[in-house]
This record gives structure tokens, C-alpha cells and sequence, in this order.
């Protein structure tokens, strides 16, 4: 082994590398490729905390392992030979400009892995893409966008229809409340109506929770909706799953659907944008018919995915120069709303296939969640004081600093989920009881330690058990007990079960114990314990499992010493899954910290769709 492998594997131990970076470095370079070894140990580990390149201004010895172990640093920088490595790399047979097929891409003085590169070049190729569709008469589309959104002069969800009717590709992005939901009902039925009901429509989202959620407000929308019911019948009943909408194959990275055998529509909704990854936009858009029309909806603030890539917040900085002049008039003359528009000619054209939804109809003035999300969003922390100062009813801080603190916290996760399990003993029907579990939620930002998802479930658990809320099944392995609820944490799609999936373990009719979980069509699936994919206890979850979901009381938990996963984004989409009263329990100091932290993703999604 050489010097630079035996360096990087103390890399690995002190947990500045993973196992599989050090394993791709040597796979990548030789022993006489010091330099090489340490560029690919640390482009994979950059894939491996959510960055799609390395770029090469930030590859330096002080920023090596942010900083975290400058002795190490600088003796695998020595070791390396204090690179140049816009000239070393491209003279290395494992380095192409994505040309040839080789593990490492160089673009733009950005370091890739070849497979990252190649999804974010598809991804942009897509989003600028300029097809050709057929343009409705303006007259009629002024007028059914009229019907269906009124015409008040300041309406940016008519705008939001208006850009998505207008172009192939959209996006959609708003806060909590912003009426998102409530747009696309609208714009469906605007669509249909234009297109004499001759139109496809598939519903989408990352997860099984928010793809349910999709189905649910969806469908509440369309019943506000004034149309008849035959127009009704041509919306799509259920929001179904990335995964099942794209035919995972269990046990492989292979997709049913793809390029040489695309998707069967016209139209692709797909909610909760920001929850999907690089990798995974590749595949969906991949898989989608040339013609086809695709309207990306989330809320740019919020957390990115949990695998690489930040594809929705990258497209969103492109509406931040505003419409062009020529896209403003046009969208003026659709919608009677006054838009004002630039000349900027360095802007990304893609910006005027973007809207962003500005008006919060949940949050208003008087509610402290949505002034407390404005807050921390901005990053200001004198207002996130003011905030919690200003006596508002549906937010509440707890300290975290004494020992009783973390008996109150629990105390609270115990009254929070007592209605469910009360129900559930009083013969509650396992929809009943599913939704009453689905009212509270405890999120974490970790997953280990008292603080996070593993301490607090054991002890929330134990604390149940105390109360006799909970008790184990006699003759059920330990872990299993009427009332537990379960989230899953891997793909099953022959059971037709995915990541995020929430169920709750309860007696069937025959007194057997199953599992029952609700599914976006609004039926329930009962499935046996022992076959179900890897899962864990959800009585808490971390802050990433939430998104895409919404709870009537929402309770945060923040570790008492500041670690670097705590950010703005991740505090500002706990908040937002609150809907009528939010808990907070931390260090105020730590809590502080988090809202001054911005997430940064590495990319060239930005640049790509500006060259």
C-alpha cells in the first residue's frame, strides 16, 4: 500500500473519508498517482454528502475536510505533490472532458464523477430544451384563466398557470400555504378545458407520504372546483410514487420506464420537487415522451435531497433576475396582471418558465409559525426573537439545558401521541387510528444519540410503556407491540412499500398482528411484520423523513451542541410542517447558529443552464 493510500485510511478511520472513497481512489488511481488518489478519494466523498462536483477553486490544503484535520491535510497534500490540478488532472488517463468513458469528468474547472456529470448534463440539455408546442389562442386562454382564478390584478397563482400553459417545462415553487395544490387543480382544469379533455395526466411525488398527500389535497381542490362532473372524471385519481411511476426493479438501479420505453402521457405533475435527487431527475426525465409536458412543484427553501444534487433550489436562482421583457408582456396580456420585466440578456432563459408563488393563505400575520418560517428563511435572528417574544399561541420554546428539560420533552412526545394509542385501544379502525397518529410528529435533525431518532424513540417508547400506553405481545419478538409505528426505510415494490412509508402495527380481525399502512388511493394495506423491508420505530423521524408531509402539531428537537447538519433549510422545513402549533426544544445558542447556516450544495447546474 503506498503513502497516500495508508494517509487516506486514516482519513477513512477518523471519519473525514468513507470506506467506499478510499476503495474508488485506489480502483481510479496507482500507487504512483499520489495526487490522482487524493482528487478521486475526495470528489466521491463530496457525492457522498450531497455535492455533484468538486470544483476546483475549493479544492485546496485549508479547506481539505472543511478544515476539520489541518495536520492530516497537509501531510496528503504534501504527499500529492501541492497539485495544480487544472494541469494535472486533464494529463491523467482517468480524467476526460466527458468525452470518452472514464470514472472522472473536468468541466468548467468542476471535478465529477462521469456519472454525475452525465445526469447534470441531461438535466440542463432538458430544462433549456426548446419544443415546440401547440400555443392556445390568447383570447380563450385569457378568458378560461379568468374563469378559474378571477381577476384581481395581483394574482401570482394565475401567472403560475399562465407559465406552466405556456411552456413544456415549468416550475412552480412556494412556501406553506402558498396554494400550491390549489394552483394546479386550477391549471389542470384550465388545461383540460383547452385541450377538449384530450390530455394524459400522471400525479408524482418522492415519497409514499407525499405522494398521498398529493391525492388528498388534490382532490379536495377539485371538489371546490366549478366544473361538471364529466370534466372531473378526466382528472387523475391518485398521485402515485417516483419509484412505482418510473417501475423500480427491486434489488437494482434499473428502471422499467426509460428512454427506449417511455412513459404512457401527456402531463407530469411532480410535488416535492426539492425532495428529488440528481441522479433520480435524470431517470425521470429520461423516461418521459418527447412531447410531454412537466410541471415541477415545491418550495425552493426548503431542505434539498438527501442524495446528491439540490436540482430544484439551482433552477429556482435562475428567476431571481426576473421575466424577461418580451416573456412580462406576454404573461401581462394572459393574465391582466402587471408584470414588470428586464433586458438582462446575461440571465438563464429558463427563468421565464419559473413562477414564484409570493402569498401565504395559511400564515398570516397572526399566526407565529408562519412569521417565525419568514424569520428564519431570511436568516435573521433579531426577528426570529421578536418572534418568539411576541406571544404568539401556535409556537412555544423549551430550553434544553437542564436535565428536567429532557423529562419535559419527553413528557410532551408521550401526551403528543396518547390520542392515537388511546384510540387504538378503544377498537379505533386502523384509518382512524392512522390518521390520529399522523396529527403529532417529534422531529429530530440526527439520527443517533439522545437527541436523535434512535435515543428518543427508545425512550419515548419506554416512557409509553411506563404509562401503560404500550406493552409488548406475548409470544411477538420484543420489538413488536400493538400501537408501534414503523417507517420504512427501504424500497419494496413487489410489496408495494417504499422509503417513507408510515405504518402502524395493530390487530387484523383474526387477532393476528399486522401492519397497517395508509396508500395514496386511500386504501389500507395490511402486511405481516416479518415481511416487511428494513424499517425503523417512528415515533420520532428526522427532519429529511418529514418532508412532504404535514402535522397538526409538530415537535422539533435540536441537539445541545452544534453539529454541521443543523442549517437554516432544515430548521425552516421543520417549521413548515407544522400546521397549527409548533414545539421547539433547544439551546438557543445552538438554535441561533442553525438559522445562520446556509446549505451549499456544489454544482454546475447554474452555470450549465446559462452557457
Amino acid at each position: 500500500m503506498s503513502g497516500m493510500a495508508e494517509l487516506l485510511m486514516v482519513a477513512s478511520e477518523r471519519r473525514l473519508l468513507r470506506a467506499l472513497d478510499v476503495q474508488f481512489a485506489r480502483m481510479v488511481a496507482t500507487d504512483d498517482q499520489p495526487a490522482l488518489m487524493l482528487a478521486a478519494a475526495c470528489v466521491s466523498a463530496e457525492a457522498g454528502e450531497g455535492h455533484v462536483c468538486l470544483p476546483l477553486a475549493q479544492f485546496t490544503e485549508s479547506l481539505l475536510f472543511g478544515g476539520r484535520d489541518p495536520e492530516l491535510a497537509r501531510q496528503l497534500w504534501m504527499m500529492a505533490g501541492e497539485p495544480d490540478w487544472q494541469t494535472l488532472l486533464p494529463a491523467t488517463e482517468a480524467v476526460s472532458d466527458g468525452s470518452l468513458a472514464r470514472p472522472l469528468v473536468l468541466h468548467q474547472k468542476r471535478l465529477y464523477l462521469h456519472r454525475m456529470w452525465q445526469s447534470e448534463g441531461w438535466v440542463a440539455q432538458f430544462i433549456l430544451k426548446e419544443a415546440s408546442l401547440a400555443m392556445f389562442e390568447p383570447d380563450r386562454l385569457r378568458s378560461v384563466l379568468d374563469r378559474h382564478f378571477g381577476q384581481q390584478p395581483d394574482n401570482w397563482q394565475k401567472i403560475a398557470a399562465a407559465v406552466a400553459i405556456t411552456r413544456q417545462i415549468a416550475v412552480i415553487s412556494g412556501g406553506p400555504g402558498t396554494g400550491k395544490t390549489t394552483t394546479v387543480a386550477k391549471l389542470l382544469a384550465s388545461l383540460l378545458e383547452l385541450s377538449s379533455g384530450n390530455l394524459r395526466i400522471c400525479l408524482t411525488a418522492p415519497t409514499g407520504k407525499a405522494a398521498a398527500r398529493l391525492t388528498e389535497s388534490l382532490g379536495k381542490a377539485l371538489q371546490r372546483l366549478d366544473i361538471s362532473e364529466v370534466e372531473k372524471q378526466r382528472f387523475p385519481a391518485e398521485a402515485t410514487t417516483l419509484h412505482r411511476l418510473l417501475g423500480a426493479v427491486p434489488g437494482s438501479q434499473r428502471m422499467r420506464y426509460h428512454a427506449g420505453n417511455p412513459l404512457h402521457l401527456d402531463l407530469l405533475v411532480v410535488d416535492e420537487a426539492s425532495m428529488v435527487d440528481l441522479p433520480m431527475m435524470a431517470n425521470l426525465i429520461a423516461a418521459l415522451p418527447p412531447q410531454a409536458r412537466v410541471i415541477f412543484l415545491g418550495d425552493r427553501d426548503q431542505l434539498a435531497s438527501v442524495e446528491a444534487g439540490a436540482v430544484l433550489g439551482d433552477i429556482c436562482r435562475c428567476a431571481e433576475a426576473g421575466y424577461s421583457r418580451q416573456r412580462a408582456e406576454e404573461l401581462t396580456r394572459l393574465t391582466g396582471c402587471l408584470i414588470a420585466g428586464n433586458e438582462d440578456q446575461t440571465a438563464p432563459a429558463v427563468r421565464d418558465s419559473i413562477c414564484l408563488l409570493r402569498k401565504s393563505y395559511r400564515f398570516d400575520a397572526s399566526s407565529g409559525i408562519g412569521q417565525l418560517a419568514l424569520a428564519v428563511n431570511a436568516g435573521d435572528i433579531r426577528q426570529v426573537e421578536q418572534v418568539f417574544t411576541a406571544g404568539f399561541s401556535d409556537i412555544a420554546r423549551c430550553s434544553l439545558s437542564r436535565r428536567e428539560d429532557y423529562q419535559h420533552l419527553l413528557d410532551s412526545g408521550v401526551a403528543g401521541y396518547q390520542d392515537y394509542l388511546l384510540q387504538l385501544r378503544q377498537g379505533g379502525q386502523p384509518a382512524q387510528v392512522l390518521e390520529a397518529f399522523g396529527r403529532f410528529q417529534l422531529l429530530c435533525a440526527l439520527r443517533e444519540g439522545p437527541f436523535g431518532v434512535m435515543g428518543l424513540n427508545e425512550r419515548i417508547e419506554a416512557a409509553l410503556q411506563n404509562k401503560r400506553l404500550i406493552h409488548r405481545v406475548p409470544g411477538v419478538s420484543g420489538k413488536w407491540y400493538v400501537g408501534r409505528p414503523v417507517m420504512i426505510a427501504r424500497n419494496d415494490s413487489a410489496l408495494g412499500l417504499f422509503n417513507g412509508d408510515i405504518g402502524i402495527a395493530m390487530n387484523d380481525e383474526e387477532g393476528e398482528l399486522k401492519v397497517f399502512f395508509p396508500l395514496p388511493d386511500g386504501t389500507i394495506k395490511a402486511v405481516q411484520p416479518s415481511r416487511l423491508p428494513p424499517h425503523d420505530t417512528a415515533f420520532a423521524m428526522t427532519v429529511h423523513k418529514s418532508q412532504g408531509s404535514e402535522f397538526e402539531h409538530t415537535l422539533l428537537v435540536l441537539p445541545n451542541q452544534f453539529t454541521p447538519v443543523l442549517t437554516r433549510e432544515l430548521v425552516y422545513t421543520a417549521i413548515t410542517r407544522a400546521r397549527l402549533r409548533l414545539t421547539l426544544y433547544a439551546d438557543h445558542r445552538v438554535f441561533n447558529k442553525a438559522v445562520k447556516m446556509r446549505t451549499l450544495r456544489r454544482s454546475g447546474l447554474v452555470e450549465r443552464l446559462a452557457e
